[in-house]
């Protein structure tokens, strides 16, 4: 784990100046705290920092093949680098070090881009061709490691983080209108488009491979996952197949020269995977949070599985002081970020590196195995809207649920305007619907007027329709979404910067894409069974894991910002949002942020504290972050996300 940056010319041009690449280096220098590494050649420049997991001594990067030909900077891990390994080494190659990073070069030389394909684990590389004067920018299947570009008519610079680049002399800093209204629709900015024009995320799947020959080539993608249900097995042979492969999995994410805990949520997945890597041996840490409202606290919960495996565990409770951390945590996440449960994950994380650098956790066994709240209930309102005839719903049910009262702090059941609109849509149309965190009109009129200008009839829910249309049932065409768009940039955005302010890497192995691909071909019936979420996976679990574990409410991994937005951070969101000069001059409309903010206060002054309906539907408001800045929540009484919350589940 580490952070790579760096500046290819179109044309053969002097050695980039070395201050340069240091001050791209610089910026993102917590991801990598232990060394630095430079390349400076006619027409390009690679920087690199260096968190040592493996080969501690020799492996520091840029990293080339035997003549220096080849040259390689890598972020992630190749788990599977010791059979690679061996292969090349029958094919005549010959090795300098023992780290992962080597082989790419190597496997670069034999199958040329397509050395991807054989990769299994998470990374974001940049590889130099000397020879053919070329580069090479990948990125994992899934999206776990983060990779920026800017490409125009004479160079690309790219970067691990969005500093890196910014940091590079000259780089525009014009703010993409659309980027800000997607921010509002779902929390964060969607890639391939980030908050600054012109500055792209290369997306999961994909690489960009440029020469002087073909320097305006797109990115393409080498792999998106295929949900393709088998019907064939029976539901005790998947269950084999998932605790077959989970081990497996867990033993690759394991390897390391340097200690090895986890994150303990005390929520299924993560529960899931410190059983298994206890039944493999290894000895773990394992690192837990809570509140001081119990309400939101599950450290109980992840007590019971450490004393169950005899782990040693450590915990820390989180106190409303750690609301003061807003402004550090928004330095990290460079582009508007909305997710609340960042600040649980960035101290978790800081935890955790006073102990270890390597961490394993429990993201995506929601998405692989439709864990969420919203999939049995989007499947329940589907099975509704096909007993409704068209007309019904578009004619009746559609204008009423306009002038329908809105009343977000009740459970979802008894929400009738979310209901009835989603009732009245198509079910593309209504799980965009259920995403969306600020929904049509009140997002147009938080925008300044002068930004809604130019975005016309734009609409962020488009993009989640695009990866809706997929083929399958409607729970493999949420699961398929939620992969795409929510997966890389929301969760895993907030876990990477998190986890790399404090040089700490974390490993999820339900996200191994094998390990995704068998989940993807389980039919959904055993995924959401008579409305019980992730069914097949739990029962597969249940001989490793507690039944008070197993089979309690899910909770996300939240915290009480209702409470905090009140008391701890109320000076500063009125400082920086409400009054005075602000970042968010000619972004959102003051006026109508106020508003939302003292309907807010009203509504909770005759109140101790947040809402708890059952512990199954607490209401909770979101944390807006912008670069030194926090955003204001996008209705008065902050409306609950869906299946948001979560960070090592």
């Amino acid at each position: 784990m580490c952070g790579i940056a760096g500046v290819v010319y179109s044309s053969w041009n002097d050695p980039p100046p070395p201050e340069i690449l240091e001050a791209m280096a610089g910026a993102i220098a917590h991801r990598g705290p232990d060394a630095d590494g430079f390349l400076s050649e006619p027409g390009v420049g690679l920087a690199h920092r260096r968190l040592s997991i493996i080969d501690l001594a020799y492996g520091g990067q840029p990293i080339s093949n035997e003549d220096g030909s080849v040259q390689v900077i890598l972020n992630g891990e190749i788990y599977n680098y010791r059979e690679l390994r061996a292969l090349l080494e029958k094919w005549g190659h010959r090795f300098g070090t023992r780290s992962d990073t080597e082989v790419l070069v190597h496997l670069y030389e034999e199958r040329g881009a397509r050395l991807v394909e054989h990769l299994r684990g998470m990374f974001a590389f940049a590889l130099w061709d000397g020879r053919q004067r070329k580069v090479l920018l990948a990125r994992d299947r899934v999206g776990l490691k983060p990779l920026y570009y800017r490409h125009d008519s004479d160079k690309i610079v790219f970067g691990s983080e969005l500093k890196a680049i910014l940091a590079f002399p000259g780089v525009p800093r014009e703010i993409d209108p659309r980027a800000v209204e997607d921010f509002l629709a779902f929390g964060m900015v969607p890639g391939p488009r980030t908050i600054f024009k012109d500055i792209h995320k290369l997306p999961p799947g994909h690489l960009l491979e440029l020469s002087a020959a073909s320097w305006n080539q797109q990115p393409r993608q080498y792999w998106a996952l295929d949900i393709a249900p088998d019907p064939g097995p029976t539901a005790a042979e998947w269950m084999e197949a998932i605790r077959a492969k989970l081990q497996e999995t867990v033993k690759l994410h394991l390897v390391s020269d340097v200690p090895v805990g986890a994150f303990l949520s005390g929520g299924v997945d993560s529960s899931a995977v410190v059983a298994t890597a206890a039944g493999c041996g290894a000895e773990l840490t394992t690192f837990s949070i809570g509140f001081e409202e119990q309400a939101y606290s599950e450290l109980p919960y992840a007590r019971e599985v450490a004393a169950r495996y005899g782990i040693r565990h450590v915990e820390e409770v989180v106190t409303p002081d750690a609301a003061a951390l807003v402004e550090e945590l928004s330095r990290y996440y460079d582009e508007p970020f909305a997710d609340s449960s960042a600040l649980p994950t960035y101290l978790v994380s800081r935890l955790a590196s006073r102990h270890v650098k390597v961490v394993l956790s429990g993201d995506g066994g929601d998405e692989a195995f439709g864990g969420y709240g919203r999939y049995a209930h989007d499947l329940k309102e589907a099975k509704l809207r096909g007993y409704l005839p068209r007309w019904l719903r578009r004619g009746v049910l559609g204008p009423l649920s306009r002038v329908w009262p809105k009343a977000d702090w009740l459970p979802r059941l008894l929400r009738a305007k979310t209901l009835l609109t989603n009732l009245s849509l198509d079910p593309g149309s209504a799980y965009a619907n259920t995403l969306s965190w600020c929904r049509q009109p009140l997002r147009r009129r938080l925008l300044a007027a002068s930004l809604t200008a130019g975005l016309n009839r734009y609409a962020p829910e488009d993009r989640i329709q695009a990866h809706f249309r997929g083929r399958g049932d409607l729970l493999d065409r949420m699961i398929a979404v939620d992969a795409a768009v929510l997966l890389p940039d929301d969760f895993l955005v907030k876990v990477d910067r998190a986890s790399m302010a404090h040089g700490l890497e974390v490993r999820p192995p339900l996200l191994d894409h094998e390990f995704l691909e068998l989940a993807a071909r389980i039919p959904s019936n055993l995924k959401v069974c008579r409305g019980r979420t992730k069914w097949i996976f739990k029962e597969a679990m249940r001989p490793e894991i507690p039944a008070g574990v197993l089979d309690r409410p899910k909770q996300g991994f939240e915290i009480p910002v209702d409470a905090w937005l009140r008391r701890p951070l109320r000076e500063l969101f009125e400082s920086s949002v409400l009054k005075g000069s602000s970042h968010l001059d000619g972004l959102i409309d003051r006026g109508v942020a106020g508003k939302i903010y003292r309907a807010h206060l009203r509504f909770w002054s005759w109140r101790s504290g947040p809402i708890v309906i059952s512990r199954r539907k607490r209401q909770r408001s979101h944390s807006l972050l912008w670069p030194q800045e926090p955003l204001c929540d996008d209705h008065p009484r902050m409306q609950r996300s869906a299946g948001r919350g979560f960070s090592f589940r």
